[in-house]
């Protein structure tokens, strides 16, 4: 019978998903003149994440009834990432700007912490390998597409409207993990694989670390992609008004 090779930390297959999700990110960011001018192809693309995302969703849930894994201790979709996955596909079907402002923090923030440091048991080839890093990356495109094709843009309210889903989602999840003796969002105990957690403390202090670290992060965010990026392009346009 055939066994898996465990999954290794940033062993060749891992950089190379890092890779494709690098790819793929400046991919949509150089078709981005051609999609936003194209209704279409925005449709197309639109429809084809939120496909995607309900795919890889729905491989995880054939693999787990396949092994007969399915328990509500551990193959519920209360992980952050689940959550954000099943919210990403509604909002690029309903366009919704109140998701957007939520997922664009709590999305790609937390689907980029997954794929850095991947809560993973199973190596390449294995079809768990495939399946997490494909729908760890279609999270992050999401936000993106809807950035950088849809242009919306959230604000400094959306930082705090994203603390405050992260919160409740937290608590609901907590109860959950009580009740069943379970440990979604390791709001529990720590993973048993290497993550950021690790440096953070023993429990509960992690906990509490984490939401300073998750504020810092959305913010870092915000200023890298709009902030920053506006005051560039503001002082662009005075140098050239005062050369004329």
């Amino acid at each position: 019978m055939f066994m898996s090779e465990p999954f290794v930390l940033f062993s060749s297959s891992h950089l190379l998903a890092l890779l494709l999700l690098v790819i793929t990110s400046l991919l949509l960011y150089a078709f981005k003149g051609f999609l936003q001018h194209n209704p279409r192809g925005k449709s197309i693309v639109r429809y084809a994440l939120a496909g995607l995302l309900a795919g890889s969703e729905a491989i995880l849930d054939i693999w787990n009834i396949s092994k007969g894994a399915c328990s509500p201790r551990y193959t519920l979709p209360l992980e952050l990432c689940s959550l954000t996955l099943l919210l990403s596909i509604a909002m690029l079907l309903t366009k919704s700007r109140l998701l957007y402002g939520i997922l664009f923090f709590a999305g790609i923030g937390g689907a980029l912490q997954a794929l850095i440091t991947p809560n993973l048991a199973y190596a390449f080839p294995h079809i768990r390998f495939y399946q997490f890093f494909a729908a760890h990356i279609l999270i992050i495109l999401a936000s993106l597409y809807m950035t950088w094709i849809e242009n919306y843009r959230p604000t400094w309210k959306s930082i705090g409207l994203t603390m405050i889903f992260l919160n409740i989602a937290a608590l609901l999840v907590g109860i959950a993990d009580y009740e069943l003796g379970a440990n979604y969002m390791f709001l529990m105990h720590k993973p048993s694989t290497a993550s950021i957690l690790d440096f953070l403390g023993p429990y509960p202090v992690y906990l509490l670390a984490e939401e300073g670290i998750a504020l810092f992060i959305f913010t870092i965010m915000y200023l890298l992609f709009f902030v920053l990026p506006g005051k560039r392009s503001n002082a662009g346009k005075t140098r050239g008004h005062s050369a004329i």
